[in-house]
């Protein structure tokens, strides 16, 4: 089995300011200096990105931003290219997330568009997949994680595979609620299985993280799955402590 280094990126959704973000970034640099046991990241609201990106620099913690758009310019207002982004230092970009999807109206298309997108401009996009908890109770997990892959798959194997997908089951994001070991590892081994069905070798190495629910006290019985290779962290990532907790325990 290849060896794939743990990831633990952190999703601040609109949540910050910037007195907030001075704190927040201040104490978990701290919290974290000199660990380099995994690879970690903050994906944080477009506005606060130079701020961010300028406070992470010097603290191994890499840059992240929520989302961007699939064009690469022009009459799109609101939106913000994958070169704006990279020019403030930008490495990974979220896409796909469940709160896009559904309050936002993004379907497959779009996000496979954006997720080539990102890879077009040099950077990583983190696909997020995942069921409602009307579909995992309808037994159509697969299904439609499947659907959300295979809409970036159609791009090739190995374009996924510069990427990091996250498994996120939406019934479990913010709730509380998280998927158990079992139910967990069960879809990302399925994720990786279909992968496979492409290329083993692009699915030996392809980073699966866990999302929804992320804390210190489950990260690291997650973590020690066998196809769980770090999380996508929501409210946990607000707090420094607890955020530096999770990322150690992907050591």
């Amino acid at each position: 089995m290849a060896s794939r280094r743990k990831f633990v990126a952190g999703n601040w959704k609109m949540n910050g300011s910037l007195a907030a973000n001075g704190e927040l970034v201040n104490a978990l640099s701290a919290a974290l200096a000199g660990f380099n046991a995994a690879d970690v990241a903050v994906c944080v609201p477009a506005p606060y990105l130079a701020q961010v990106g300028e406070l992470v620099e010097k603290g191994g913690i890499a840059l992240g931003a929520q989302n961007a758009s699939e064009f690469a310019g022009g009459a799109y207002t609101g939106e913000v290219s994958c070169a704006m982004l990279k020019e403030f230092g930008v490495r990974y970009v979220i896409v796909g997330h469940s709160e896009r999807r559904a309050l936002f109206g993004e379907g497959n298309p779009q996000v496979a568009a954006k997720f080539a997108a990102v890879l077009a401009a040099g950077l990583t996009p983190i696909l997020c997949v995942g069921e409602t908890l009307a579909e995992r109770e309808a037994g159509t997990t697969e299904t439609v994680v499947a659907g959300q892959l295979d809409a970036v798959l159609a791009l090739g194997a190995d374009k996924l595979g510069a990427g990091v997908v996250a498994y996120e089951p939406v019934w479990a994001i913010g709730t509380g609620k998280t998927a158990s070991t079992e139910e967990a590892q069960a879809v990302h081994a399925f994720i990786r299985g279909r992968v496979a069905a492409k290329s083993a070798a692009v699915a030996s190495t392809l980073k699966i993280l866990y999302g929804g629910s992320v804390k210190a006290a489950n990260a690291q019985a997650l973590f020690a799955c066998a196809d769980i290779d770090g999380g996508l962290v929501g409210g946990a990532s607000l707090q420094a402590q607890e955020f530096a907790a999770i990322c150690k325990a992907a050591a």
